[in-house]
């Protein structure tokens, strides 16, 4: 596994391996991520413990200022985490971008930062100064704080959990953010179009929904939901950033759901995640898909 990590720059948080796309034989159930001063090493499967250990050595050699070297196992019940070597790190404070996160190790399934949308979020935030933003499935807010540094006007946070959101709020404290400019909304979000209007009408919508989550969301059958009350929020000519990160659907189900529920949104572009997430079959990972709201055209 070593052998295929190329990075050189260890300053700001990344994926080291992405096993998970199904690029290199016998891998697909491991992932490596740096979190400095932490590298986490995420398994789909069980492996042998020797491997495991000499995995464990091998990236603490090769990380620069690594302090601690954890092992997650998504295989197993409750996704438990412990530490392979050195310190048993529960808490950092990582950079991205130029902009600071809290991460959380051994407490949830995931960390607080989703690091594929890294190239999302230098989209937002070179994309929203002086924009009215709401944010949907809006966890601990990444996009919220990158869209604050390129200037946003106002920013909604939308997110059923209003713990995640009290850790969002906990990082536009830590970039020293006006959290005056931030609202926080901790309501479903198919339950709650009118608090959202309210708010409105917004120049960028972003979506970055969970595939599935039990008895709130079912990606293949709500978004449709969301993209038939665009005309509802959105300002004429606004931007869309619409996500979708299910191995089952490819751009094609997004491009299909638009055209058939707001077929007034323009497709434009779309957004790739960092070079690391390499897939071995397309459209299986990250699916990043901007567009523009022309009810007029």
């Amino acid at each position: 596994m070593i052998e295929f990590i190329t990075s050189t720059n260890f300053s700001e948080c990344q994926r080291l391996f992405h096993g998970r796309g199904h690029a290199y034989e016998n891998l697909s159930h491991v992932n490596v991520d740096w979190l400095p001063p932490v590298v986490l090493i995420t398994l789909y499967q069980e492996v042998e413990a020797s491997w495991l250990a000499e995995q464990a050595v091998a990236l603490q050699a090769l990380v620069p200022d690594c302090r601690s070297v954890q092992v997650q196992y998504r295989c197993r019940a409750m996704a438990p985490t412990e530490v392979l070597l050195g310190e048993g790190i529960e808490h950092t404070q990582v950079q991205e971008l130029g902009l600071s996160y809290h991460i959380e190790l051994g407490k949830a399934q995931n960390t607080g930062l989703f690091l594929d949308m890294r190239n999302g979020r230098q989209w937002v935030k070179e994309n929203s100064k002086d924009l009215n933003v709401l944010n949907l499935f809006a966890y601990t807010c990444a996009f919220s704080v990158a869209a604050l540094a390129g200037g946003a006007a106002k920013v909604v946070n939308v997110d059923v959990s209003k713990a995640s959101l009290g850790k969002g709020r906990d990082n536009h404290r830590l970039n020293r953010q006006d959290t005056a400019k931030v609202k926080f909304e901790g309501v479903d979000i198919f339950k709650s179009y009118g608090r959202l209007k309210k708010h409105g009408p917004y120049d960028l919508l972003i979506s970055d929904p969970p595939s599935f989550q039990k008895g709130s969301v079912n990606i293949e059958r709500d978004y449709a939901k969301i993209i038939r009350r665009i005309p509802q929020l959105m300002k004429d000519g606004g931007r869309l950033m619409l996500c979708l990160n299910s191995p089952d659907l490819d751009e094609n189900f997004l491009l299909e759901t638009v055209q058939a529920e707001c077929p007034e949104c323009r497709f434009d572009s779309f957004v790739s995640p960092p070079e690391v997430y390499q897939e071995a079959h397309q459209g299986k990972g990250l699916k990043v898909l901007l567009f523009t709201y022309l009810p007029c055209a």
